[in-house]
């Protein structure tokens, strides 16, 4: 897979709802009911990041569940592809982009959302074929007005924003025609999780799917 045909598929997937969930999640039995419950919600496209021991295991959970595509988050390395690949992910997420983790997840086919927080990183990944990237961290990076202007001149290029983007502040990034949808952990908060709440989560997915894009 090429960068450009990776680039198609994760717009597929980032356009299926304006919202990706971002999801830590500790304790692999979670993982089945919850994924269950966001796309009850309307969010079927799930990041799962690789920042606990339970993620991998979570990712294989979530992958059966009907309906769902699911994705890793914070790949860094190409053992962290492989083991995503392997665990059923159909997507990969990274936090920033470097020319080994770029090749790795191309070459074993996993289409990349990879990370980018200013024009020249962007333009760096569009020169390789990247027109589907995460802006990241987003609010830190100056948010919408700093993605905006990074549009302006670089239109081809379609962004996912994470880090720090909630319910509140959503909308300021979906408004952008550069912005294809959000990224946000507040649709499974961890109180919620860790109590079996799965129709808090349900209805926060609901709330979610229903923003304008």
């Amino acid at each position: 897979m090429n960068a450009a045909e990776a680039s198609v598929k994760t717009k597929e997937i980032c356009t299926l709802a304006p919202v990706v969930p971002v999801l830590v999640v500790d304790d692999a039995a979670h993982a089945a009911p919850l994924a269950k419950a966001l796309v009850a919600g309307g969010l079927p496209a799930l990041e799962v990041t690789l920042r606990t021991p339970a993620a991998l295991d979570v990712i294989r959970a979530m992958s059966e569940v009907e309906g769902g595509v699911v994705g890793a988050g914070t790949l860094l390395t190409p053992e962290d592809v492989k083991n995503a690949v392997a665990a059923g992910a159909k997507f990969g997420v990274s936090p920033g982009a470097t020319d080994t983790l770029l090749q790795a997840c191309e070459d074993e086919g996993l289409p990349l959302l990879p990370g980018a927080a200013t024009a020249t990183e962007a333009m760096a990944l569009l020169e390789r074929g990247y027109t589907a990237m995460k802006f990241f961290p987003a609010e830190a990076s100056g948010g919408a007005p700093a993605l905006k202007a990074i549009g302006a001149p670089i239109p081809q290029i379609s962004f996912c924003p994470t880090g720090g983007v909630s319910l509140k502040n959503a909308n300021d990034y979906l408004s952008l025609s550069n912005v294809m949808c959000v990224g946000g952990s507040w649709v499974a908060p961890g109180d919620k999780v860790k109590s079996g709440d799965w129709a808090g989560i349900t209805a926060l997915a609901k709330e979610a799917a229903a923003l304008p894009r």
